[in-house]
């Protein structure tokens, strides 16, 4: 498998190694603006954000005036990261330890005797630690007294599953606890953005959390002492993703699969019990199970694998394994994971090297939580790869590598905790609606919109809907006619009218004008909403959509990240150039440049050699700050280095001609 992006980092264990207080890189900023009410912590999955976390609760709780600390986390299983933990041996001054009884995360009891603990931890005179889920969270303080909130440390991880929406349960209470007390707040998350169309966070509100700590991909990996480079690949197959499997997975690697929803065209072939079946085959023959449920799974060179399954459905095997997966404690423990919706957001597995992810995700947030699995810092583990298995999209294979250019921007910009969000909507009419009053609730990240004059869905357009949309979108983006066409003017009605129905009618030969109409119409609502991390203003510019505050043009990001196209299966792979540290600031650069215009010479000139000079003087031992300083000033010195330096580049250049 050759890798789509290749990430080297510099490998200086700066973002590893811990000072004199026990705390690492990223720690010791968090720590460093703990006397603050509210902080908000932008930093990759892995980057220790939950130790950040306890140091500042536990300096609150003895030199601040809060008096109580409550942690949530969107999941019981993530909350093993805030087991107890040792810190007064690293040099810190006090252990986080929660009494068994607080710990609602590995509380057997029921939600309302949850709610019930919450309350009584409120009221107790000497309780002080408390750790529960998000939705307990929320349904023990619905109606409390707001009083009771008052000095009391709210540390609220994954925060992205907040939002600025009205309904967002989780956002309302942030918004309250903000308005009405006295509360403090540490919210931290590793993709700043979400699935859907709404921020984070009402600006209002997210004013009350300035300045933020941000700490990106680029300064934790480039700080790793082990883990030398990452790797992304994208892999293109035709038919059945089982038939893919052999040349992406490698059995020596420690390897997390994700198998595609049941739902999904890509998984729609064959029920999820017989997938995990077919993948543990190819891995070879399982011997016997534990009473772990691991599979012991011999390999056909005379390997012994321990291979865990996350599909099952039989809760009390489920529940058995997955406390097997908190109390793994060395690389031994297992070798391959297969999970569905669970092992991404949170999910600790320090010695997993490989990533394979099947089938198109629809979140960049998603995508960055699976990456993160994989990006721990451990002995041994040299590299960390990410695979993403994606059905082939019937467009000529140049078009395809400049959709997947435009992609691998979005993806350098959410790898640099921009924030990148991406829409879901699920579009229907009053008839459509009608025709299914059983239909599954949805989830809060999903969005339904009732369009007026939108064609109804027969059945067979709704299955085309339902299973194939993100391959016609994936196509029609990729459509070199479409392409050419978005660049002039007036063209909306030829794309409408003439393109995209070409499309759906090559695919489906047998659709009335009406069938074609109503699913052309689900396309470019779509993709108007969502468009893969693309779409379309009224310019005709394709812009990666950044949440609430910019748009980052992917047309003037003039970076070509394409290298060659090599055959894969009965399709292929796309291959990029090595994406290096180097290549991550200049996106960086790009981005910031898009965000705030570019920077003049004369100006650039004036940064440097009027403000540089200071800068090292109050910086002792640096010689140039990074674009990515929570410093203003810092980052305008920056930026004017790079443009200095670019002039020079050219200048030389030119004379070399």
């Amino acid at each position: 498998m050759t890798n789509l992006v290749e990430v080297q980092y510099a490998q200086t264990g700066k973002s590893s190694n811990t000072d004199e207080l026990g705390m690492r890189e990223m720690q010791a900023m968090v720590y460093a603006q703990r006397s603050r009410q509210h902080l908000l912590v932008k930093a990759p999955p892995a980057s220790g954000k939950s130790r950040a976390m306890m140091f500042v609760a536990l300096d609150k709780l003895v030199n601040q005036v809060v008096r109580k600390v409550i942690v949530a986390v969107p999941q019981q299983n993530i909350g093993r990261s805030f087991n107890d933990t040792p810190l007064k041996k690293f040099g810190f001054f006090e252990d986080w330890r929660v009494a068994p009884y607080w710990n609602l995360c590995f509380n057997p009891g029921s939600e309302n005797t949850k709610k019930s603990i919450v309350r009584e931890f409120l009221d107790s005179p000497t309780a002080t630690k408390l750790i529960c889920t998000h939705a307990t969270l929320l349904s023990s303080l619905n109606g409390i007294d707001a009083r009771k909130l008052d000095n009391v440390f709210f540390g609220i991880d994954e925060f992205h599953h907040g939002s600025a929406a009205e309904d967002n349960r989780l956002g309302s209470l942030i918004r309250r606890l903000l308005n009405e007390t006295s509360a403090h707040i540490l919210a931290m998350t590793g993709s700043y953005f979400r699935g859907d169309a709404v921020p984070v966070m009402r600006p209002e509100d997210e004013a009350m959390f300035q300045p933020t700590i941000n700490y990106n991909y680029y300064q934790q990996l480039n700080g790793y002492k082990w883990l030398k480079s990452l790797g992304i690949g994208y892999s293109f197959f035709k038919g059945n993703y089982l038939t893919a499997i052999p040349n992406v997975l490698d059995t020596k690697k420690k390897t997390l699969i994700h198998i595609p929803h049941p739902k999904a065209k890509t998984g729609a072939f064959m029920n999820k019990h017989d997938q995990v079946a077919e993948i543990i085959r190819h891995i070879g023959t399982i011997e016997n199970t534990d009473l772990n449920y691991i599979h012991s799974v011999r390999t056909s060179d005379g390997r012994l694998l321990k291979v865990g399954n996350l599909v099952e459905d039989d809760q009390k095997n489920r529940a058995v394994l997955q406390s097997y997966l908190q109390r793994m404690n060395s690389r031994d423990s297992l070798d391959i994971l297969i999970a569905l919706g669970t092992a991404k957001e949170g999910f600790d597995w320090e010695w997993c090297e490989h990533c394979i992810t099947i089938g198109i995700r629809a979140s960049l947030t998603e995508v960055v939580q699976i990456i993160g699995r994989c990006t721990r810092d451990c002995e041994g583990k040299t590299h960390a790869q990410f695979t993403n298995l994606i059905p082939n999209p019937e467009a000529a294979q140049d078009d395809v590598s400049m959709a997947v250019n435009d992609f691998l921007k979005a993806i350098a910009a959410s790898l640099l905790m921009e924030q990148v969000m991406i829409p879901k909507w699920n579009f229907k009419t009053k008839v459509d609606d009608e025709e299914k009053p059983h239909k599954e609730a949805k989830s809060e990240d999903d969005h339904i919109i009732e369009v007026k004059g939108l064609l109804p869905l027969n059945e067979k357009t709704r299955a085309i809907v339902e299973n194939d949309l993100d391959t016609l979108i994936a196509t029609t983006l990729s459509d070199k006619n479409i392409r050419e066409a978005i660049l002039g003017e007036d063209m909306a009605e030829i794309i409408r009218e003439v393109y995209i129905p070409k499309i759906i009618r090559e695919k489906y030969q047998n659709l009335s004008e009406e069938d074609v109409e109503a699913v052309r119409d689900r396309i470019i609502l779509t993709m108007a909403t969502q468009g893969e991390e693309i779409k379309i203003d009224d310019s005709g510019n394709k812009l990666l959509r950044v949440a609430g505050k910019f748009d980052v043009d992917i047309n003037n990001l003039e970076i070509n990240l394409i290298a060659k196209i090599n055959p894969f299966q009965r399709a292929y792979e796309v291959i990029s150039k090595t994406f290096t540290p180097e290549l991550l600031r200049t996106v960086q650069y790009a981005i910031d440049e898009q965000r705030e215009g570019k920077m003049p010479l004369e100006e650039a000139t004036l940064w440097m050699y009027t403000y540089l000079p200071k800068w090292r003087e109050e910086n002792p031992g640096k010689i140039a700050p990074e674009i990515t300083d929570s410093d203003p000033i810092a980052r305008r010195i920056a930026r004017a280095i790079e443009v200095v330096k670019n002039y020079r580049q050219n200048l030389m250049e030119k004379q070399n001609v």
